[in-house]
């Protein structure tokens, strides 16, 4: 090996480890997170350090199958990461509670909307 492609194979194995490292700890997080959106970030990221993976892996071993790899896995975790976010918006977009009718209460159709008729007297 040259000079060049000896500090290439070195640098691609450090930095596959690195890599491994990362997905590690985000697998903590994807697993412990307090909410949701915790999940689906760390998921996004962990999708982002595969991709990382699979191109470094493609430069170390020469193989350009591994790019196509990427690619198609970074489009699929996109569209999950997509799916996901607007699963967690509508979950937290609650319909605003309608009046129950048959709630007894202090006034008589206070569920209504004020009109010229139905002012509230000042004492």
């Amino acid at each position: 090996m040259t000079g060049g492609t000896a500090f290439l194979h070195g640098a691609g194995q450090v930095s596959m480890a690195i890599l491994l490292a990362g997905m590690l700890l985000l697998l903590r997080r994807l697993s412990k997170g307090p909410t949701a959106a915790d999940r689906v970030v760390a998921m996004d990221l962990l999708s982002v350090l595969v991709v990382t993976f699979l191109v470094i892996l493609s430069i170390h071993t020469r193989e350009t199958s591994y790019l196509d790899v990427a690619i198609a896995y970074a489009c699929i975790a996109f569209l999950g990461t997509i799916a996901l976010a607007r699963f967690i918006q509508k979950g937290s977009q609650k319909k605003p509670s309608q009046p129950d009718h048959h709630q007894k209460s202090d006034t008589p159709c206070e569920h209504l909307p004020e009109t010229p008729s139905r002012k509230k007297e000042v004492p």
